[in-house]
């Protein structure tokens, strides 16, 4: 069970680049998860915890701490996600009795760009250090602490507003896969790199569907 979790252990080989049973597995997850919250479906954040497992496992192998950190934030915000969608206040429901989905204030915005900025360089210069601060763990150099210090903190802010289904958190969201597609190519996981290529698309539909789906609001009161 354990050879699941490695990710020397290889499922298939394509164009002579060797695919681990975790990194497939990841991703397919991934997919299926990021696919559902698209579409604004509840079912999203169950597959999202099994991808998050995943993924912890996978990051932690290629050195990318910040990312395998992340992963624990993950897990927890799907639990919540899963309950924020389903038990919505009255005022709150949309038709199917489940979250609506809605715009962040301008003052949220700015405060997102500064968390944002702050959050990054902190997070960027631990990440720099952890091989000397902790080396019988991080036994190498952090592969590139500030652009994955980005998306991790910036993941943290684009989940907490998912679970809030605000629009906003698409937008953050295509940001950050844009970065990590290149990060992930750099590390030589490419088909983590693959999976951040489509959630570019995925979340630039995503935000059409949700902008589409808030407008749907207005004409059903109407």
């Amino acid at each position: 069970m354990m050879d699941f979790f490695n990710i020397d252990h290889i499922f298939f080989s394509v164009w002579n680049y060797d695919v681990s049973y975790l990194e497939f597995f990841g991703l397919i997850s991934g997919i299926i998860a990021v696919v559902l919250s698209a579409l604004a479906n509840v079912w999203s954040w169950p597959a999202g915890i099994i991808n998050v497992t995943l993924s912890f496992f996978l990051f932690f192998q290629v050195q990318l701490y910040p990312d395998m950190f992340l992963q624990i934030f993950f897990f927890i915000t799907n639990v919540m996600g899963w309950w924020r969608w389903t038990h919505p206040k009255p005022y709150e429901e949309d038709r199917k009795h489940e979250l609506k989905i809605s715009f962040l204030k301008t003052s949220e915005l700015i405060l997102v760009s500064a968390a944002g900025i702050a959050g990054t360089l902190l997070l960027g210069l631990f990440a720099e250090n952890l091989h000397e601060l902790f080396p019988s763990v991080f036994t190498k150099p952090s592969a590139a602490p500030y652009l994955d210090s980005f998306i991790t903190v910036m993941s943290i802010v684009a989940t907490i507003y998912l679970i809030q289904k605000k629009i906003e958190s698409w937008v953050i969201w295509l940001l950050v896969d844009v970065i990590a597609t290149y990060l992930y190519f750099s590390r030589d996981i490419k088909l983590y790199g693959v999976l951040y290529l489509v959630l570019c698309f995925i979340a630039a539909f995503a935000l059409w569907n949700w902008v589409r789906e808030f407008r749907s609001y207005r004409k059903h009161h109407s």
